[in-house]
């Protein structure tokens, strides 16, 4: 779970930039799926009927980084021309990292969090 300001906002972020679907929505709690499996729910950071925050409401995504792992090469490079298309903040274009033996690729969400696409760990770099 994300604690969030705008709900609604990155809910339609993850919606246009991953393809993921809602299946709750509203402006307190949403719920987010590919497909069938469950992935991300996002809570508005000062509705507090869970009794919880996050210590510093002013800096969003602090310590935190999300990571999506595509099936493949080719499905990461299509997730990464979604997030492009979808007007995604890039921070860090598609590269090989060789200490995780991964393509990866670097976004902020709208709401400052550090998103991370990538590929399956490949051993030998193909």
């Amino acid at each position: 779970m994300l604690q969030v300001h705008d709900v609604a906002t990155l809910s339609a972020w993850y919606q246009t930039t991953l393809g993921l679907s809602s299946r709750h929505g509203g402006d307190e709690y949403e719920m987010l799926f590919d497909g069938d499996d469950f992935v991300l729910q996002l809570h508005r950071i000062d509705a507090h009927e869970h009794g919880f925050s996050r210590p510093d409401a002013d800096s969003p995504g602090a310590g935190v980084s999300l990571w999506f792992e595509a099936e493949d090469r080719s499905t990461f490079e299509a997730m990464v021309e979604r997030a492009r298309f979808a007007g995604a903040t890039i921070v860090a274009e598609p590269a090989w990292n060789p200490l995780a033996h991964h393509y990866e690729a670097t976004l902020h969400d709208a709401d400052g969090y550090v998103v991370v696409l990538n590929s399956p760990f490949q051993p030998d770099g193909s």
